[in-house]
């Protein structure tokens, strides 16, 4: 099997490379073939704030009731007290994952859990109101 001959002539090589140039900041294990170059680290960072700036246009235009997972939930949780009967033929339950996934992934964007300092998803605004929608669904249900 040739491939396998390939890798170690490839490393041999980018090593031999370093040593002549002088790059003593090489780390074993990590390959240079991953290594971004300034230029490209420049283009995806120009490219992720374009992409965080629309993000946060998208819905600008929206009213507040609707664009708010909080506000939604409590909406659903309105017809479900006061329509029983028809929340439960309408099968809301298998709705509310498709109607909320936009809302919820925008405002997973900017989201980076390599990142040292992220949010964890539990403590996020929209993860808490639909946590509480389901205990309130749970408890409404079990009386």
């Amino acid at each position: 099997d040739n491939s396998s001959e390939f890798i170690p002539k490839c490393r041999t090589c980018r090593r031999q490379v370093r040593e002549q140039s002088g790059e003593g900041d090489h780390h074993e294990g990590l390959s240079s073939d991953e290594e971004l170059t300034p230029t490209e680290v420049d283009e995806f960072q120009k490219s992720k704030d374009n992409v965080l700036e629309d993000s946060r246009k998208i819905f600008e235009d929206v009213h507040a009731d609707f664009c708010d997972i909080r506000k939604i939930l409590l909406k659903f949780q309105e017809w479900k007290e006061k329509f029983p009967d028809s929340y439960s033929d309408a099968y809301i339950s298998f709705c509310l994952p498709k109607l909320l996934n936009p809302l919820i992934r925008v405002q997973l964007i900017s989201w980076n859990p390599l990142e040292q300092n992220f949010t964890e998803l539990e403590e996020m605004p929209w993860f808490r109101a639909i946590e509480e929608f389901s205990d309130a669904e749970n408890i409404s249900e079990s009386k």
